[in-house]
């Protein structure tokens, strides 16, 4: 059956539903939005209808100091209909904490629309679900062969064996505020940690909200007005922007790392001085890109923000039909 693609329309401010005069992620502020997760270049204020999980509406509300008007929420698996007879159905992304792809349904068509996902596991958010299709929207953050994530559990226990070989200093790890801090500290919990984790003030909301929402943390602190020397010895961590600032100046003799998967680039983690470089992503690998595409097994895939010309050449050599979008408005995150 050809694909009728006239109901849905890539822009370069979002994805664009014209039945339902409703967008997807949209960059600038629209009478109704579909929000597939809390990050800033995905979720915006100032729409006049904002549907999104309801974690993601706190996390919104979060970042916004208020919650986002029109707010309407729905459930993992939950199906609302919109104008022009089109069906969204939300599906866990394994982003983060509320993240989901859109499933969206008209006359018989499906397209997924990713939003950011991962496959790998995490503590802090549901998994990512496959979803067959007949349009699959993906991202391409990590969308280069060179971009294979090891597992986690790898990167922590060289985390662990760092922080135990430097009993007098303590180690500082820039992570993303929403998302990267808090399944970092939930993996160093899974893989035994249980001393008090030191917290950058930015952090302390955010963590507090994963919380509400049950996710185990353990033990947090403030780092701010603990003694140094209370300090030699543990994890400390803060947003990427600290790493070097004057903040991190009163800890004892910080060893810099940073949890991004784009600590695969020496030069990236050379640029911002980070002596122990741990690739930990929330996004999707190469490997969990192509596996996914194949998986899902769409008639055709769109690429949006990320390195599309390598993702483009594998669906071409595969014999898969593609295109790239040009988005605008998406950030390339510390992820």
């Amino acid at each position: 059956m050809p694909i009728d693609l006239a109901w849905i329309r890539p822009e370069p401010q979002g994805i664009y539903l014209p039945p339902a005069d409703a967008w997807i992620d949209p960059a600038h502020a629209v009478p109704q939005a579909l929000v597939t997760h809390g990050h800033s270049d995905h979720a915006r204020g100032g729409h006049g209808q904002t549907v999104a999980t309801a974690a993601t509406l706190a996390i919104m509300g979060l970042r916004y100091g208020v919650m986002p008007e029109g707010a309407q929420a729905v459930d993992y698996g939950e199906s609302i209909a919109l104008p022009g007879g089109i069906r969204a159905t939300f599906v866990p992304a394994g982003h983060v904490l509320g993240s989901a792809q859109i499933l969206l349904e008209r006359d018989g068509q499906r397209v997924v629309v990713t939003g950011d996902y991962k496959r790998s596991p995490d503590p802090t958010c549901a998994p990512f679900e496959p979803v067959p299709c007949d349009v699959f929207i993906t991202e391409a953050t990590f969308g280069l062969p060179v971009f294979r994530h090891p597992p986690i559990a790898e990167e922590i226990a060289r985390l662990r064996e760092t922080q135990a070989a430097n009993p007098q200093r303590c180690v500082l790890v820039g992570a993303y505020a929403l998302g990267k801090a808090q399944r970092l500290i939930a993996e160093l919990r899974r893989a035994g940690h249980d001393a008090p984790i030191f917290l950058h003030g930015a952090m302390e909301r955010m963590c507090a909200l994963y919380r509400e929402w049950g996710i185990d943390l353990g033990e947090l602190r403030l780092a701010a007005g603990v003694a140094k020397a209370e300090l030699a010895g543990h994890i400390v961590v803060c947003p990427p922007s600290a790493l070097n600032d004057r903040w991190s100046r009163r800890l004892p003799d910080p060893i810099t790392a940073m949890a991004s998967g784009w600590m695969r680039v020496r030069q990236r983690a050379r640029q911002r001085n980070v002596e122990l470089p741990l690739v930990i992503s929330d996004h999707a690998d190469w490997d969990e890109l192509t596996t996914t595409i194949a998986e899902v097994n769409p008639a055709e895939t769109w690429i949006t923000h990320g390195r599309e010309e390598a993702l483009l050449r594998w669906c071409a050599l595969h014999q898969r039909k593609a295109r790239a979008l040009a988005m605008v408005g998406y950030e390339d995150e510390d992820d």
